[in-house]
């Protein structure tokens, strides 16, 4: 099983309902071979800085990130990690703030995945 890598589309998160995700454009989270990576959902968008490792036998990457939310600077951290069915499951961390549990699936649009 390869690592996660390219764009994933959040399909499903704990804090809000799959309309909010999309707000202002669909939800995804993007892996780079550089190690870092990019998110937005909501109103939230995020720049991260990631480090890959396993985790029970499976892919797995924590990151920490830097952004916005409606204008707002925030940052956080968060993980996540290929499942053996081709999704991706993690948690995002706010500072100071919410946190939210997501799974995502392939992105059909933008760069390819390679993490199934």
């Amino acid at each position: 099983m390869k690592k996660p890598s390219g764009r994933w589309r959040i399909v499903e998160m704990e804090m809000w309902d799959q309309e909010a995700i999309d707000l202002v454009g669909p939800g995804f989270i993007e892996f780079a071979k550089n190690g870092t990576g990019r998110f937005g959902f909501v109103a939230v968008e995020g720049w991260m800085d990631c480090r890959r490792a396993e985790r029970d036998g499976l892919p797995f990457v924590e990151f920490t990130w830097e952004g916005s939310d409606e204008g707002d600077q925030i940052s956080g951290s968060g993980w996540a990690a290929l499942a053996e069915n081709g999704t991706l499951t993690g948690r995002l961390f706010i500072h100071l703030g919410d946190e939210s549990g997501f799974r995502a699936t392939p992105s059909t649009k933008g760069k390819k995945h390679n993490g199934a």
